[in-house]
């Protein structure tokens, strides 16, 4: 990788800072005062406040569509300025940089292999204390240090035992599968845990079932009517339960954690 290649290496930011204040702003401003040839994208500042399983579900969804060596800052912190360590992890294709709180554990679930590094080296850090704000001031250093090509073993020495929670997964038999609702859009969509490939054994031969309701499976939005919930499995490989031009949260009262089951028919 020669060093232009480097220099314009993609760096993504995922923070629950949302749009009214100037904190991605200064993130990004960091970034380019180090490296003015990064190449920055949002995949979104509208996590819920603090929200640090939304915010793994998010990045462990997005992240392998962007280009081998993308750069994933990540920051959802309730515990910022505390004792909880900062990483660099090292995927073998992508690095993410971010609280190690929980943040990281669909990368680490379903990642090979993992090495990470813990963010102690204070020369390339913008300010060691930072007790309210270590996304300015030391994640987004450390990425663009790397975007530069420094290598994550510069930052620190190596971390493991990492904070995680217990990525939820659904349970698959022969006749249904039970999984729960992991995620909901801002169209109030309501995506489930439950996998295109649990599917494929069922064919089109199942129904869902979510907060006493009986769901029909469809092949696309338009497909369905107007008015009752219907799912399907959706560009991204979850199986989502949706109102056509409608809100199935609101509607139907679903909300992040409650059952979804599939049966076979």
């Amino acid at each position: 990788m020669n060093a232009l290649t480097l220099c314009n290496r993609i760096i993504t930011l995922t923070t629950d800072f949302g749009y009214k204040d100037p904190f991605a702003a200064e993130m990004k401003g960091v970034i380019l005062s180090i490296n003015p040839h990064a190449v920055i994208i949002d995949i979104t500042h509208s996590i819920q406040p603090q929200d640090i399983a939304e915010t793994a579900y998010v990045i462990g969804s997005s992240f392998s569509y962007f280009p081998s060596g993308t750069i994933h800052i990540v920051v959802v912190d309730p515990g910022v300025g505390s004792g909880r360590k900062a990483l660099i992890l090292d995927t073998g294709g992508f690095y993410f940089v971010g609280p190690d709180n929980g943040v990281f554990s669909h990368i680490l679930c379903f990642s090979q292999q993992v090495k990470g590094i813990h963010i102690t080296e204070e020369r390339y850090m913008r300010a060691k204390e930072s007790p309210t704000f270590q996304g300015r001031d030391l994640f987004a250093p450390a990425g663009a240090w790397l975007s530069k090509g420094l290598p994550p073993g510069e930052f620190g020495p190596p971390a493991k035992d990492f904070v995680t929670f217990p990525v939820p997964l659904s349970e698959v038999t022969h006749a249904a599968i039970s999984g729960k609702v992991i995620y909901i859009d801002r169209f109030g969509n309501a995506i489930t845990n439950i996998r295109g490939d649990d599917l494929t054994s069922f064919a089109d031969h199942y129904v869902a079932e979510a907060n006493n309701t009986i769901i029909q499976p469809v092949k696309y939005y338009a497909q369905a009517g107007e008015d009752g919930l219907c799912c399907l499995v959706n560009s991204s490989g979850y199986l989502e339960l949706f109102v056509n031009r409608g809100n199935a949260a609101e509607k139907y009262g679903i909300q992040k954690g409650d059952k979804a089951i599939v049966c076979r028919i």
